[in-house]
């Protein structure tokens, strides 16, 4: 058993289980007040869900041995329960059940990340239902093609993606944002559009989103570094170029918004680092710290222009899931057939260093094999739920806030300043960022407890 390492995925782990937190508080800050709990709780319960059904069947489903050998999916009753990871295996340079935990939290992650979509308007008891059913249907089966490997002796059979396509995702640009992006889309074309659309209620907390950004950031130091399962080289490199190709898409996504809007915002700093960490998410085993930088700043210059495709096609993303995590997955799985060089710790070339088109290919099925899937079976899984529980709340409740309506709750005691006897006095909340993706001018939205 390598202690050093051990001691290296379990720190990660623990920075990895920060992002949930870190995601509550992200979203949160960016949707309307009367509803900002109800996000937190999406998070919350989106992990929770996953947890259980990990333990149950979900590492099985992802790392047991592939039904028939073709790499769709791992036998979901080799570690049922997970019991067999309680006995320490003297062969391993990691416990299983570490390596099991760590693998929880990004498949909790990633559920979670498709809920800032739907923000403002699902039903909570729908959502829960669709977190279950979709990480059992849609992410066990999309992690095994990426994240389970062959076994050296040929006693296991892995995901086709990893081991028959040979695509490089070095931490979950295809399983995880990829996967949950276009999943996003999905779901909210079935849900519709909120009834402020097209001018939803603006962020009503930005230090709170920015926190969660830095967190997140914080977090992903582990969810990339973490990934290389070895306290070494490799997870050193990984760590220079997540922290790199961070920094080079947060400039990059505020010099877009002053050249086209006329300032640089607080919103648009934070979201350009979500921009970044998602590009090389799958990237950063793969390419030079310079890399890292030209990752970083593709995806920080292209994200903010896709975020302003939903006012073109109608599609009513709440928190931006698509225009960040699907384009920013998408960019960062490509560029790798560009930007690969063999002496990253992946250690393969791409075109821009003598590796020809080869693994642009690769990787491009890779992302569009994903996003088809994942597409179809989450609008199929919609469609169900919705015509058997449905997927909205009331109109009445959506204006209302969702946060009262469903949880009987408030964020915030609007009324806590107000003299002794002298009733309940309405407090406005001024929020003078404007929307990622947007030119609009600040406006001032008053919010009543």
């Amino acid at each position: 058993m390598d202690t050093g390492s051990t001691a290296w995925i379990l720190a990660s782990s623990m920075a990895v289980s920060l992002m949930v937190p870190g995601l509550a508080l992200f979203y949160g800050g960016m949707t309307a007040a009367r509803s900002t709990l109800n996000m937190m709780m999406m998070v919350f319960g989106a992990v929770a869900v996953t947890g259980v059904l990990w333990i149950l069947y979900g590492y099985s489903a992802v790392f047991g041995n592939s039904y028939g050998g073709v790499g769709i999916l791992g036998d979901v009753t080799e570690y049922l329960g997970l019991g067999q990871l309680l006995v320490e295996q003297p062969d391993l340079t990691l416990p299983p059940a570490l390596v099991a935990a760590f693998q929880a939290l990004f498949a909790a992650i990633t559920v979670a990340l498709v809920a800032g979509a739907v923000a403002d308007r699902m039903k909570f008891g729908a959502w829960m239902v669709f977190a279950g059913f979709w990480v059992s249907l849609v992410y066990l089966p999309v992690a095994h093609w990426v994240f389970a490997f062959d076994a050296a002796d040929g006693s296991v059979v892995g995901g086709w993606i990893a081991n028959r396509l040979g695509a490089i995702d070095f931490a979950g640009g295809t399983a995880v944002h990829i996967n949950a992006g276009i999943a996003g889309l999905a779901l909210v074309l079935v849900l519709g559009r909120r009834t402020s659309w097209p001018r939803p209620s603006r962020p009503h907390n930005l230090p709170a989103t920015v926190l969660g950004a830095g967190i997140l950031w914080f977090g992903w130091f582990g969810f990339n570094g973490g990934s290389a399962l070895a306290a070494g080289n490799a997870a050193s490199v990984v760590f220079l170029n997540t922290f790199g190709a961070t920094c080079a898409a947060l400039l990059a996504w505020l010099v877009v918004e002053k050249l086209r809007d006329g300032h640089a915002t607080t919103l648009g700093a934070a979201s350009g680092a979500i921009a970044g960490l998602v590009a090389i998410t799958p990237s950063c085993g793969a390419v030079s710290p310079v890399g890292a930088l030209l990752v970083g700043l593709v995806a920080g210059a292209v994200c903010p222009l896709a975020v302003g495709l939903k006012h073109r096609f109608g599609y009513d993303d709440a928190l931006d899931v698509v225009g960040v995590h699907l384009v920013g997955g998408v960019i960062g799985t490509l560029l790798i057939g560009l930007l690969a060089t063999d002496a990253a710790p992946n250690g393969r070339a791409g075109l821009f260093y003598g590796g020809g088109f080869g693994l642009l290919g690769v990787q491009a099925v890779a992302a569009g094999a994903v996003m088809a899937y994942s597409f179809v079976v989450t609008l199929l899984l919609a469609l169900v739920l919705k015509a058997v529980m449905g997927l909205r709340v009331t109109e009445a409740a959506e204006v209302q806030g969702v946060d009262v309506a469903v949880h009987a709750e408030s964020a915030y005691d609007l009324a806590a300043g107000s003299p002794v006897g002298g009733g309940s006095l309405p407090h406005p909340i001024a929020t003078a960022a404007p929307r990622r993706g947007s030119a609009s001018t600040p406006v001032v939205e008053t919010v009543l407890d």
